[in-house]
């Protein structure tokens, strides 16, 4: 089994196998994974020069081999995939002579799609994909499964599950990050891991979008976090031309020095991506064969994550919102009855501006369904805010219902020594992943002193052990009790909260509020009592984020403690403050910030409103143009994520259409719309980054013409001239597919000569878009639009 090996010396990956189909006469837009069974000799071919040059591990040609993208093609899936693997076999059996193992791995590439809510793709359709293929590579023979050039979490969970839940295969995982270290969805690479390694992939990594110089900086961050074996497969630099071929600058000689850097940074499998050749990668393997990779090592960092962002629970202290919980809420309460989610989404808007890092969701009411409205919630929040969530329910079904669909590792709310409770929930952080809180009560209640719920604290430690979980994965509440009726809580709560840290070295968390329950002026009791809970080892509190005083006493002990760099947010907090602020008054939100938050419904009504007092035009230029303008300033600076930008975008498509709606019934008319054609060029299926230029387009006020995927380039130049359309989009992921596009450019130059064409995708850069005959590159959707507006809107 690789597993025996991974980690303990070095493995070689192969390189890039669309590079090869290509020498050996790939059509554009012809299915590479076809060859399998047209080409049957090439492909073995293929794998045998890599196996030949030295690699331990080759990858099956099954890259885009999946229901999605064969679902109407003359080739049976599972015939392509059998083949496959057969034909990696073949070439191990034929090029090894040194007894040497080669290992076969089912190769499994992103569907080409946007999952839900950001694009059309079911998270389930997504995982049924990913099912059949691993069924079919697992009965073939593969030796592990290769999930590769994912660059969306969500996308890559649902890949994770299907091979883990349907095969007994190891699982490799690598992503494809931007030069910022962000996935295109907007994960860092903090998150990624968390993720990862509580799915349990057996090593995870980087592949492909940059060369082996530029993923140096991203490999440092991931050894920083993770405790798993870490695989690297850079492309052979940056894609250029020469005399019309395409050829990758960074040759065999300069790739293999820097693999060799890589693996003394830490990674323990290397292999290459786009434009490495069978030389590329014997010069690596001949270079570093000497070398031995360190063996990962254990971090201790506490992790919650979402789909963008990491949240670590260390020495200084994090805020976990309170405020969606129907406990003592009326309104809260009605909003879930009435299925009043813009209320909900707004609640966790608010904490999160109020300076939440968490966000607990505990949506539990005996007369509603529990099950269907976290699961919605979750989806929900996770549209409009960044923050990491806290499963909370007692609800079993619940809880994993909300943690299969949870894009990140989320935090989850709880478990206790009780035995039906562990043998309940260990089993969901086993499989899914996540950071748990462990409740200091067993089937003798709540201990009444600090030792009893030290002792609990370590039943459920060592239980979850069992499960293959890390305390570092565990959080313990050690329970604050109310002093109005137990005088000793709050004593008795410190206590525990100091030995529990002392003991076992996990973090904690309390529901803060609770010790003052009964008590006239509650705030100043929960303040106080914060404070000492933090001094006491408190790592997060579970707490009001919009109480003035519960946020002095976090701002001003992070302050004392010197968490805060120069005090440098208590003085943003407070600095210009003189008196006691005034209590904020709930107001009607406007359309600008409804459109920035996202929020479809309150843009709706707030359209509405406004149309009643101004010009529909007028609001057009003075509130959605300027929101969308924001928002996609934040999104270029990283501080905006893709699912809150094309909620922005939906929230602002229903506004205007109340506006458009007026502007028929004044008699006016909007601006004319220019038109853009978009397409994803011949032979690529992967429209996610053509489906968000559309979107953010659309907004913009162009009117777009999208011809899809596996366009022809005729069809495009066709469509181009009858239309007259000025600019046209091209879109293309894969290697095989760019010259298609090559093909597309120079189809309209020759018919089309005052069409502009912009084009996108991860295998392109600026240099290669110009020589290609681009006149743009766009190296995310928001440069698109400003391309746009610049050829469009000023040209006339």
């Amino acid at each position: 089994m690789i597993s025996q090996r991974l980690g303990r010396e070095l493995l070689f990956f192969d390189g890039g196998m669309g590079t090869l189909l290509q020498s050996k006469g790939l059509k554009p837009g012809e299915l590479p994974e076809t060859w399998n069974l047209t080409h049957r000799e090439e492909i073995i071919d293929i794998h045998r020069q890599y196996v030949e040059a030295g690699s331990d591990i080759v990858l099956t040609n099954t890259f885009g081999a999946n229901a999605l993208k064969f679902h109407d093609t003359e080739y049976d899936l599972e015939e392509i995939v059998t083949s496959a693997v057969g034909n990696v076999r073949e070439a191990a059996r034929t090029g090894v002579d040194d007894g040497r193992r080669v290992y076969t791995a089912l190769d499994i590439g992103p569907t080409g799609k946007l999952l839900k809510p950001m694009g059309d793709l079911g998270f389930e359709e997504a995982y049924e994909a990913f099912k059949e293929v691993a069924r079919y590579g697992e009965a073939a023979g593969a030796d592990l499964v290769h999930i590769e050039t994912m660059s969306d979490t969500y996308e890559v969970k649902a890949a994770v599950l299907a091979v883990k839940e349907n095969t007994d295969l190891p699982v490799f995982a690598t992503m494809i990050f931007d030069e910022r270290g962000k996935l295109l969805t907007g994960a860092d690479v903090l998150s990624v891991v968390a993720l990862l390694e509580g799915l349990r992939v057996d090593a995870l990594g980087i592949n492909c979008g940059m060369g082996p110089e530029q993923m140096m900086s991203i490999l440092d961050e991931i050894m920083r976090y993770t405790s798993i074996p870490v695989v690297v497969k850079p492309n052979a630099g940056l894609p250029k031309q020469r005399e019309g071929e395409v050829y990758y600058d960074v040759d065999p000689e300069h790739f293999a020095e820097a693999m060799c850097r890589i693996v003394k940074k830490g990674a323990c499998v290397i292999g290459g991506c786009c434009g490495t050749t069978p030389a590329h990668i014997k010069a690596m393997t001949e270079r570093c064969a000497g070398l031995a990779p360190a063996a990962p090592t254990s971090k201790k960092e506490t992790v919650v994550s979402s789909y963008g962002q990491g949240v670590v629970l260390g020495d200084r202290p994090v805020i976990i919102g309170e405020r969606i919980n129907p406990t003592g809420k009326r309104k809260f309460k009605q909003a879930l009855k009435e299925h009043d989610l813009d209320y909900i989404l707004r609640e966790g808007i608010t904490q999160q501006e109020k300076g939440a890092h968490i966000l607990d969701v505990n949506v539990g009411l005996p007369d509603i369904d529990e099950v269907s409205m976290m699961r919605e919630v979750v989806c929900e929040l996770q549209s409009v805010t960044s923050l990491p969530l806290q499963i909370d329910t007692v609800d079993i079904e619940a809880m994993e219902a909300a943690m299969r669909i949870y894009n990140g590792k989320p935090m989850v709310n709880s478990v206790n020594g009780k035995k039906e409770s562990m043998d309940a929930v260990f089993p969901l952080i086993q499989k899914y992943g996540g950071v748990v809180i462990g409740l200091t009560i067993d089937e003798n209640g709540i201990p009444d002193s600090a030792d009893g719920r030290v002792k609990v604290a370590g039943n459920i430690i060592e239980e979850a052990a069992k499960y293959g979980i890390d305390r570092k994965d565990i959080v313990i509440d050690v329970l604050a009790m109310t002093i109005s009726s137990e005088p000793e809580g709050a004593k008795i709560t410190l206590e525990a909260l100091r030995k529990v840290r002392e003991c076992y070295g996990v973090r904690t968390v309390l529901g803060v509020s609770n010790i003052s329950f009964g008590l006239p002026f509650r705030p100043a009791v929960n303040a106080n009592f914060y404070t000492m809970a933090m001094q006491s080892g408190l790592s997060a509190g579970i707490i009001n984020p919009s109480s003035e005083d519960m946020m002095r006493s976090y701002y001003s002990f992070c302050a004392l403690m010197n968490f805060d760099h120069n005090c440098e947010q208590y003085i943003a907090q407070y600095g210009s403050q003189t008196s006691a602020p005034a209590p904020v008054q709930m107001s009607e939100m406007t359309l600008k910030s409804a459109i920035e938050k996202g929020l479809k419904e309150e843009s709706y009504q707030a359209a509405l409103r406004l149309v009643k007092e101004k010009a529909p035009l007028e609001i057009i230029n003075e509130y959605l143009i300027p929101a969308l303008d924001v928002v996609g300033k934040g999104f270029e600076k990283g501080t905006v994520f893709l699912p809150q930008l094309l909620m922005s975008a939906d929230a602002a498509k229903l506004a205007f259409a109340v506006l458009k709606e007026e502007l028929a019934r004044s008699g006016e008319s909007a601006q004319k719309k220019e038109k853009v054609i978009l397409a994803t060029v011949k032979g690529d299926i992967h429209d996610i980054g053509k489906n968000i230029v559309k979107v953010l387009l659309e907004n913009y006020s162009f009117d777009v013409i999208d011809l899809g995927k596996d366009v022809p380039p005729e069809e495009i130049v066709l469509r181009a001239v009858s239309e007259d359309v000025r600019l046209v989009g091209l879109s293309a992921l894969m290697t095989t597919t760019v010259v298609s596009m090559e093909r597309t450019i120079k189809l309209l130059r020759r018919d089309k000569p005052d069409c502009k064409v912009m084009v996108g995708g991860a295998v392109l850069n600026e240099e290669y878009a110009e020589m290609i005959g681009a006149d743009f590159y766009g190296k995310d959707a928001m440069q698109s639009v400003y391309y746009a507006q610049k050829i469009l809107q000023t040209e006339e």
